[in-house]
């Protein structure tokens, strides 16, 4: 699929977004469940103002929806292909994975056989 060339620098702020690891574990969450603030910010073990810095990243590239209740908020993922590029990256992160330690695997040693003991023959 071509974009314009002006569209691009939006395709990168996307992958951008997806670039660091805390945010990577909030949209981890959010696939899961519509979870509030405070869920989010116990499972994601963060100051307040880093989730803060984060989920607004993940709103304005659209990843992130926010539905306020009142003094809170509840988050919840917006963009569902978010769901399916994770899943293949991390799909196609763990056949390589399991390709790299089967190749270290077929390429160790084996095992030092013990040799068998023999006994010296006493002539008669």
């Amino acid at each position: 699929m071509q974009l314009p060339l002006e569209a691009l620098p939006l395709v990168a702020d996307r992958f951008k977004a997806l670039a660091e690891p805390t945010r990577l574990r909030i949209l981890g969450i959010l696939c899961e469940r519509a979870a509030g603030g405070q869920e989010l910010l116990a499972a994601v073990a963060t100051s307040q103002a880093n989730l803060s810095k984060h989920l607004s990243a993940l709103i304005a590239v659209g990843f992130v929806g926010r539905r306020r209740e009142g003094v809170s908020a509840t988050y919840f993922l917006a963009d569902p292909t978010v769901r399916q590029l994770c899943d293949l990256v991390c799909r196609q992160l763990k056949l390589d994975l399991e390709r790299k330690v089967a190749t270290m695997a077929a390429t160790l040693p084996a095992p030092a056989r013990r040799a068998k003991r023999r006994l010296p023959v006493r002539a008669r």
